[in-house]
């Protein structure tokens, strides 16, 4: 049986500093997005950091709530969901309607469920 024989592609030496990796840490950094945007991503992830807000987010993918119904779906008060739906509004996690005199709550988009559904998968991995 004929044994195939694989490469590790050559490492130039002056392309490294040290074992460490420096200095491909530092090639790295102008590919790097603007600090402003990476502040606006942690703020974004820091949101999720909620469990009532993550008991919101799951309750809401694939319908449409109102406030009374996800505090019933979640098992917290109304307040307290209106409360956490002020903050997954501002992050642009969830839109609404109005509904007569009811609020009806959705995810804003396909991206929120993505998030959710990818974060549960990776927790269960």
């Amino acid at each position: 049986m004929a044994q195939t024989i694989v490469e590790e592609p050559a490492i130039q030496e002056s392309s490294l500093s040290c074992s460490c990796g420096c200095e491909q840490v530092h090639e790295a950094a102008p590919e790097m997005p603007d600090e402003e945007l990476l502040y606006d991503l942690a703020d974004l992830f820091k949101v999720f950091a909620d469990t009532t807000r993550i008991k919101i987010l799951y309750a809401l993918m694939g319908r449409e709530l109102s406030v009374g119904d996800l505090a019933e779906v979640i098992g917290a008060t109304q307040s307290a969901v209106s409360h956490q739906l002020r903050t997954l509004k501002q992050a642009h996690l969830v839109k609404f309607q109005r509904d007569g005199k009811n609020v009806i709550y959705s995810l804003s988009d396909d991206h929120v469920y993505t998030m959710i559904a990818q974060g549960m998968t990776h927790i269960c991995e």
